[in-house]
């Protein structure tokens, strides 16, 4: 398996070496050689992986011989370290290659006065669809979309259609879906490519376009349009403003991109991380990643407060400091488990208010018969230990306890924070552990302090 899976990389941990090697000894040639038969992802793989100063040195050599479409796979911080590397007029060049949308992503973290410089260079035509790209808030549909499409008239008949194909200069090189529209340019529905082929010229466009078929506003979230790919097993969708104009057309490979984003982004948040800091220096790196650990100290410092109450306890019974971890870890296990289940299921779209109790039943039972499970097992496992059924018996209510409070947590915290605006991926892990630490000593201690003094 791991044999197939380097045939299928091009980028291998030997041709970054040779890269390294070839930049250390300064021989440019056949630092182009090694890239030249990469794609666009195999040139932005190289850049990533090799050092800071190494790639201002590949930068420094490659310039234009760069593939424009590089510049989209790159990690936000090392495409801000390459752009630094090229002038005004090579940024341009790579911008006049690219899609309207890629080329703003490109410019849009660029210094106004360097962005002015860049947009200078370029034609009007190809100025301002980008400008009119970036006047779009980022991740909507209005900076997904592309301009370049086949648009045509509802009054045309196939064979006019078929004729423009065959003699327009600027359509895009895939084509997947013709788009048909009346007089003011408003979307009357889409016509696949094969079908047309297979219909016979005199016959109306629009006798065979699909006019119920799905669309996007111009100002939806991309993860909005993700959810709609994924559940119409769309190829291409039409974007339109508030009178239903046609503006452009959001590609699936633009999706592919937006849905791997989204779960990347997804999986940081809920590990206390608000972005990809792997290219980042030390410093951002620290200021990414502090505020949360803050809040962990606070969290932290509450469940200290609940264990100092019981101080005297914990003194007369020195074993329950040994054991009450256990039931804490136990229950923030269990309940992370249940966090992720819950927040993949709200950016998926299958956790509605429709669905939200029968889940939140089914994600207690499940702790419930868990914290069972597993409180017969360690409750037997301190009898053997310790010879004191008393100390089983509070191990094994406290399980229990913690184990269906760590379920109920997962579940109603990010539904929760939801509900007030908050991003549940971003905080539940932080709110879940302070409830299952507070919880789990809470029984613990409290019942040791009941029935074993």
């Amino acid at each position: 398996m791991s044999g197939e899976s380097d045939l299928l990389d091009e980028v291998t941990p030997e041709l970054v070496r040779r890269v390294e090697a070839a930049l250390a000894e300064e021989r440019a040639e056949e630092v182009r050689a090694l890239l030249a038969d990469l794609s666009a992802t195999g040139q932005a793989s190289i850049l990533e992986q090799v050092g800071e100063d190494e790639r201002d040195k590949l930068v420094g050599i490659l310039k234009r011989d760069l593939d424009p479409k590089a510049l989209t796979e790159l990690d936000e911080e090392v495409l801000e370290d390459v752009l630094e590397q090229l002038d005004s007029k090579e940024i341009a060049a790579a911008a006049r290659e690219l899609e309207a949308d890629d080329a703003a992503t490109i410019l849009e973290d660029l210094p106004e006065a360097e962005r002015q410089e860049v947009l200078a260079e370029l034609s009007a035509q190809d100025r301002a669809e980008i400008e009119q790209a970036l006047a779009f808030r980022e991740d909507t549909a209005g900076r997904l979309m592309q301009r370049s499409l086949v648009k045509v008239p509802d009054g045309w008949t196939v064979g006019q259609v078929i004729d423009y194909c065959r003699e327009a200069t600027d359509l895009p090189d895939d084509v997947y879906d013709i788009f048909v529209v009346d007089s003011d340019g408003r979307l009357r529905g889409s016509v696949p490519l094969g079908r047309m082929l297979r219909t016979k010229r005199p016959i109306g466009i629009l006798d065979i376009a699909d006019p119920d078929i799905p669309s996007v506003p111009v100002t939806a979230d991309q993860a909005e349009v993700a959810h709609l790919f994924r559940d119409q097993n769309l190829v291409s969708c039409p974007v339109v403003d508030d009178e239903n104009r046609l503006l452009g057309v959001i590609m699936v490979d633009d999706v592919v991109d937006v849905i791997d984003e989204e779960a990347e982004e997804d999986m940081l948040k809920m590990g206390g991380v608000g972005t990809d800091d792997m290219h980042a220096p030390p410093v951002r790196t620290v200021r990414l990643r502090a505020p949360w650990l803050l809040v962990n100290v606070a969290t932290a410092l509450v469940a200290s407060f609940v264990i100092a109450q019981f101080e005297g306890t914990i003194e007369k019974i020195v074993v329950l400091a040994a054991l009450m971890p256990i039931v804490a870890s136990m229950g923030g296990n269990a309940g992370i488990q249940t966090v992720t289940v819950t927040v993949r299921a709200l950016a998926m779209g299958e956790l509605t208010a429709a669905n939200a109790l029968r889940f939140i039943a089914k994600e207690a039972a499940v702790g419930s018969m868990n914290g069972l499970m597993f409180a017969f097992l360690l409750a037997a496992g301190v009898v053997m230990l310790f010879g004191d059924w008393r100390l089983g018996g509070v191990i094994a209510a406290a399980m229990i306890c913690n184990l269906f409070a760590a379920a109920l947590a997962g579940s109603l915290i990010p539904l929760g924070l939801q509900k007030f605006g908050v991003d549940p991926a971003v905080s539940s892990t932080v709110f879940l552990t302070m409830v299952t630490d507070v919880i789990g000593f809470l029984t613990f201690l409290g019942l040791a302090t009941i029935f074993l003094l």
